[in-house]
């Protein structure tokens, strides 16, 4: 193996087959397969070996879309030896070495890395790496310990830096990024346990914020709407409006008050498309609170379960009680909703200075 790999990472792609966004790619560590332009492989081989690094994450839970881009799993190809074997038909033998790195492509850190040598034979150059690669096996041992170094050192990476990735959020908020801040707090993976649960209380006071001024904003635009047209058509246009409104939202005394003014305007032969309107508006705010009912209940049956088990994990147990587990599920789906969107948002093309592995 050469003393220095460069990997020049000029411009990362995702380039994993499974692209779309989905709502539990939150929650997990996610690897993105990159492979530099520069690597030295013709192009048949080098779609098998960014095939082998998909199943390489996927087959231990840590593949997925390009939901968080900083994090990648890549790899560099060696040639120990190339030989001609004499035909017919002449065939070629090389022996190489593939080394997988993880590393954050934002910070130029490797987490980890193994080197696999192989052996393919084949009858020409193409067919040789193909031979070699295809003897990859994504459930190696030594694959997998490579893997578990990275997670270790990606939860250490989180945990080390939950402080700073909240003032992030919290940066992004006094500048009205609500969904940039969603975003980046719920990349914050569930096995870093304390600092997940860091972020989402920090996430339940961002939505919340988000929502009001929503809320405010959507406010204002029915009330120019109504004053521009206090007839039945008007109604039903802010109406239209106010329904857009978050049944959480912080304004709903001001929301009912504007809906009892409108209310009041309308003749009696005019109000059944507005009382309509209101009807389902209210309607959602009654299902989200038995939502949010069922979920404490059934966090008050868990928290007495959990208290009948074995004290065997106390420790745990005092954790998870101290919360309402049913209530955060219910949370962090919303939360996500937003994040999935941001996400999709997200440059295709990011550009990250090189890494270098000595």
């Amino acid at each position: 193996m050469k003393n220095i790999i460069a990997l020049l990472i000029l411009s990362f792609v995702a380039v994993s087959t499974n692209a779309q966004v989905k709502l539990d790619d939150f929650g997990r560590i996610i690897l993105n397969t990159y492979l530099p332009e520069s690597i030295s492989l013709p192009t048949e081989a080098k779609n098998l070996l960014v095939t082998k690094m998909d199943q390489i994450t996927s087959n231990n839970g840590m593949g997925g879309s390009q939901v968080n881009a900083r994090f990648i799993i890549t790899a560099n190809i060696n040639v120990g030896t190339k030989d001609i074997i004499a035909g017919p038909p002449q065939m070629i033998a090389q022996n190489i070495d593939i080394t997988f790195f993880v590393g954050d492509a934002l910070t130029n850190t490797i987490f980890s890395n193994v080197t696999l040598s192989l052996k393919g034979v084949g009858i020409n150059e193409n067919k040789s790496f193909i031979a070699a690669l295809k003897m990859i096996n994504p459930k190696n041992k030594e694959v997998q310990a490579f893997l578990e170094e990275a997670k270790t050192k990606i939860i250490s990476y989180y945990s080390t830096n939950c402080d700073f990735i909240i003032k992030d959020a919290q940066t992004l908020v006094k500048q009205q990024k609500y969904d940039e801040a969603i975003y980046q707090l719920s990349l914050v993976p569930d096995v870093c346990q304390d600092c997940y649960f860091k972020c989402l209380d920090t996430l339940t006071s961002v939505y919340q914020q988000k929502i009001d001024a929503d809320c405010e904003m959507k406010f204002k635009e029915a009330k120019l709407t109504w004053g521009a047209s206090q007839n039945p058509a008007g109604a039903e246009k802010a109406g239209d409006i106010l329904e857009l409104i978050n049944p959480m939202a912080s304004c709903q005394t001001e929301l009912s008050v504007f809906m009892n003014s409108i209310d009041a305007k309308l003749k009696a032969d005019e109000k059944a498309r507005w009382e309509f309107k209101m009807k389902q508006y209210a309607d959602k705010i009654a299902a989200h609170k038995e939502q949010v009912r069922i979920a404490e209940e059934k966090g008050k049956r868990d928290d007495t379960y959990r208290e009948n088990q074995s004290k065997r994990d106390a420790v745990s147990q005092e954790k998870q009680s101290a919360r309402n587990l049913e209530l955060d599920k219910l949370r962090v789906r919303s939360y996500r909703e937003i994040a999935v969107e941001q996400a999709r948002n997200q440059p295709k093309s990011v550009t990250y200075n090189n890494i270098i592995w000595r």
